[in-house]
């Protein structure tokens, strides 16, 4: 694939000239700043779509579209980029995310509240936001192409700039403190993880992902491997994020504004993940192995204390930003089982994940601009007075609890079949436990949803505001309730429903969500060749 080697400097040169292009003086694409953005991200998916189209799916497990050029000759750094069978999916969902942001934000009379593009009162910012959404682009796809540990401990920092700023700028009341708790969170688990890549190339001699993983740990001892991939496994439990790291995630979620969050979830959370397959596995098998059973428990304790805050949440988004991290606790279980079948399922849910949460965060936006809150009891009827937003988030919910012939439902229950026959060297009475806790997590994820549903969805419209019944005869009672209800029903339902820029938004997301409910070989048959060669298997 050297012929296409120009794809990854593309998917990367599109997003970072355009940013630099808004650094221009400010009259200049004023009037075109929503369609600017429109076009930029466009040609960046239209770019990823180039390349899974071309993609060869009979080499999955080998590095395609490499470009291997010198950046610090004298420290043997490497500008070296490529995309295997683990990291396309990513590099495609983020090239997606990423548009139907600018969807949400630019498409249509632009007049909606998280429509941020338009010049407003008080001031929107809309060409620093389309900046800052191209340069957090660059980060989140570099850290996906990049395959030099230095190289990608730099992509794995840029996007923490702009999402500060994404957050404390364009966020809520509380936005400047959420906004301080993750930069400083990101920041400590970056410096950790720093100096475990640091160890890796003192003692293996190369910075070279690629060559690290095809050795397997050579070159370094066991206690050197366990050493280094603590540290940067601490880096890359902070951006998962995994129990007792992910503190900032809540108030970073409740906070930020709606095409923030889908980012955040859709993608950055992605970026942790994905270090475990590309860096810490494959590199570090000896250390994985050792820590594999704490990285087990962690996982389920993260899906049990994720499910259980849910259920205790009032606010919509907040409750939204526990559930990943449950989810995140799947796919964490799914890594610590060392298995084909397990690591599958890990990358298999990532995917699944950002697809649905995505849309769940554009839905609580949506929610949130029409009653102007996000508390849950204050929202009730929603099917009676908004049918078709009602029904996208059922949708969305059930897609998230696990139901089969849903994207969410496949990750999760190939990581707890991979808990159930864990690698040889781990032990299996241990990891029978980690399945059945995960399995008691898969219920707790499904009575949160459903609890969720039935008071956002169902019961009568206006929560709270729906007039109480006091004491009196029952059938006046029934009536006044029901003559003061259909008044709140009729004030409700001038609200509008789902508008043409969301439905823009989040139809590519429902269609997916499908696609890989039904048919999830279409995305196990491009991971599993490169799971296999990742864990050294002989397919």
């Amino acid at each position: 694939m050297s012929g296409l080697s120009w794809l990854p400097v593309a998917l990367l040169a599109v997003p970072l000239l355009g940013a630099l292009v808004l650094l221009a003086p400010p009259p200049a694409l004023r009037r075109t700043l929503r369609l600017y953005g429109l076009v930029v991200s466009g040609a960046v998916l239209v770019l990823a779509a180039i390349m899974v189209a071309t993609f060869e799916y009979g080499r999955a497990a080998r590095m395609q579209f490499t470009l291997d050029l010198p950046w610090i000759p004298g420290l043997g750094l490497r500008f070296h980029l490529g995309v295997d069978g683990i990291s396309l999916p990513l590099v495609a969902l983020t090239a997606l995310l990423t548009f139907l942001c600018f969807v949400y934000l630019g498409v249509g009379d632009g007049r909606g509240q998280g429509q941020l593009l338009r010049p407003r009162a008080g001031g929107s910012r809309p060409r620093a936001l389309v900046f800052t959404l191209l340069v957090l682009e660059v980060g989140m796809i570099g850290t996906f192409l990049a395959l030099d540990l230095l190289l990608f401990f730099v992509f794995f920092e840029i996007v923490l700039i702009p999402m500060y700023f994404l957050i404390a700028v364009w966020g809520g009341k509380a936005r400047r403190a959420a906004a301080i708790k993750f930069i400083l969170y990101t920041l400590l688990g970056s410096v950790v993880m720093l100096l475990g890549l640091l160890l890796i190339w003192a003692q293996a001699g190369t910075l070279d992902m690629v060559e690290l993983a095809a050795g397997h740990g050579a070159g370094m001892s066991r206690a050197v491997q366990v050493v280094a991939f603590l540290a940067v496994g601490i880096g890359l439990a902070v951006k998962t994020p995994m129990w007792p790291l992910h503190t900032w995630l809540p108030d970073a979620h409740t906070e930020a504004p709606t095409v923030g969050s889908v980012l955040l979830a859709g993608v950055l959370l992605k970026m942790g993940t994905y270090g475990f397959a590309r860096i810490a596995i494959p590199v570090l098998p000896e250390g994985a192995a050792a820590l594999a059973p704490w990285l087990g428990a962690l996982a389920v304790v993260g899906i049990i204390y994720g499910s259980l805050a849910c259920l205790a949440q009032r606010d919509l988004k907040r409750m939204i930003a526990y559930s990943s991290v449950g989810h995140m606790g799947f796919v964490l279980l799914g890594f610590a089982t060392l298995t084909t079948v397990g690591i599958n399922g890990a990358l298999f849910a990532n995917v699944a994940h950002g697809l649905i949460t995505g849309l769940l965060f554009f839905l609580a936006g949506a929610i949130k601009e029409r009653y102007s809150t996000a508390d849950m009891p204050s929202i009730t009827g929603m099917l009676a007075t908004l049918p078709h937003l009602g029904s996208v988030l059922t949708f969305a919910a059930i897609a998230s609890l696990g139901l089969p012939g849903l994207a969410g439902f496949w990750g999760e229950m190939l990581a707890l079949l991979g808990a159930f026959d864990p690698a040889e060297a781990l032990s299996r009475p241990l990891f029978l436990t980690f399945m059945v806790i995960g399995g008691l997590g898969a219920v707790l994820t499904a009575a949160y949803f459903l609890v969720m549903l039935s008071r956002v969805t169902h019961g009568l419209p206006g929560g709270r505001a729906t007039p109480s019944p006091e004491p009196g005869p029952s059938d006046e009672l029934a009536d006044t309730r029901l003559e003061k209800s259909g008044e709140r029903i009729g004030l409700l339902s001038r609200m509008p429903d789902i508008r043409g820029h969301e439905m823009a938004a989040w139809a590519p997301l429902i269609v997916l969500i499908l696609l890989f409910g039904l048919w999830p070989g279409l995305l196990l048959s491009l991971t599993t060749p490169a799971v296999e060669a990742l864990l050294g298997v002989v397919s």
